[in-house]
């Protein structure tokens, strides 16, 4: 047997493989910034719904892409809700409706594009509708596992200080936290909306020197729920969130002076 022959052979096969695996990755990301690029100018409202997109040959030449990194974006989009593509009739923007606005890159469009007085207002109405509700079922359904798991999101925020990026990355961890233990799937999707798109929100919140307050109305939800008291929880809930929403009112008032 020719040993060095193999070995060559070997080495060939790895660089192809190496090879094919790069070219993946490169079309992997390509048609994932195609996507972005016209996600992002859908939901801005340069598309409206009901318009065709360019055919896509002119879109191709467009954005300087393949046809298959193009076909992998549409197909991306679809998924998302965004836009309906049927042979000779093209590919259409579809109404906001049918988008899906807990898809990661949807919602992060619509923070990029949104006017952020009415996106606050939209996301504030949400927690109102859902999280006194979460809290409740946390403090009935909640686990031994899902009470440590607060904890220690609570201990954060108490550890974060004056530090405002680990105040908001505990602060949204311990919200998602408690979505989490009402293992009830239907309320998961809405945790990790909140954890992507209270980001802004949180940033704003910590800018403010309601902190010390902050702490004791978490550490009140937090009570609740590890002590079995859903009506408890649930208050503790309305109450932060009527403080928060008054917060963020005040903080942005004083900006505009």
């Amino acid at each position: 047997m020719n040993v060095p022959a193999m070995q060559q052979g070997t080495t060939a096969i790895a660089s192809t493989d190496s090879a094919l695996a790069s070219l993946s990755r490169a079309s992997l990301n390509l048609h994932t910034r195609v996507a972005d690029q016209l996600g992002l100018a859908i939901v801005r409202g340069d598309f409206q719904p009901g318009d065709t997109l360019p055919p896509e040959q002119q879109l191709c030449e467009m954005l300087g892409i393949s046809r298959t990194a193009m076909r992998e974006a549409v197909r991306g989009l679809a998924a998302k809700g965004l836009i309906d593509s049927k042979p000779k009739r093209g590919t259409r923007v579809r109404d906001p409706e049918h988008w899906n606005h807990l898809d990661a890159d949807v919602l992060r469009w619509r923070v990029e594009t949104t006017d952020m007085e009415v996106y606050l207002k939209k996301m504030f109405q949400l927690r109102r509708a859902t999280e006194p509700e979460a809290s409740a079922l946390a403090a009935i359904e909640g686990t031994a596992e899902d009470h440590e798991r607060l904890k220690a999101d609570f201990q954060a925020m108490v550890d974060a200080g004056a530090d405002n990026a680990k105040w908001v990355e505990a602060d949204l961890q311990f919200h998602r936290s408690i979505y989490l233990a009402t293992h009830n799937e239907f309320f998961w999707p809405i945790g990790q909306l909140f954890a992507l798109g209270l980001r802004q929100m949180f940033s704003l919140l910590a800018q403010g020197s309601h902190r010390p307050r902050a702490v004791i109305e978490h550490g009140d939800l937090l009570r609740a729920i590890v002590e079995r008291k859903p009506d408890l929880a649930r208050a503790a809930a309305l109450t932060l969130l009527g403080n928060a929403t008054h917060d963020v009112d005040t903080i942005r008032d004083t900006s505009k002076l």
